[in-house]
């Protein structure tokens, strides 16, 4: 069973940064797409940037310039660097992978984020 553990949310005031990290666990497939999304409050979630096995990049308009995704494959980790944080990136942040040539998809239960003075 594919499970995916996220680390690494918490408080933190406008202007700041904070890392993400996750950890894939429970396959011997190739995570072809690591990525991570976000839930605010009342919203739907959204994609906030994923990052292929080979190491392409897709960010949303949103976080460009602000945020980094990366991977380390050898650990089966992704990690989201966060920077110039604001109160409108405040919500869950939730990692996902694409696994093995089927592209079955899972998810982790999610880290808060939240970004207030």
């Amino acid at each position: 069973q594919v499970q995916l553990v996220e680390s690494g949310g918490g408080l933190v005031q406008p202007g700041g940064s904070l890392r993400l990290s996750c950890t894939a666990s429970g396959t011997d497939f190739l995570l072809y797409v690591m990525g991570w999304s976000r839930q605010a409050p009342g919203k739907q979630r959204e994609l906030v940037a994923d990052i292929t096995i080979s190491g392409r990049t897709n960010y949303a308009d949103a976080v460009k310039g602000r945020f980094t995704i990366s991977r380390d494959n050898t650990r089966n980790q992704v990690y989201l660097q966060m920077n110039s944080l604001e109160p409108k990136d405040t919500a869950v942040y939730y990692c996902y992978a694409e696994v093995g040539v089927s592209r079955g998809e899972y998810w982790g239960e999610g880290t808060p984020v939240t970004v207030a003075a």
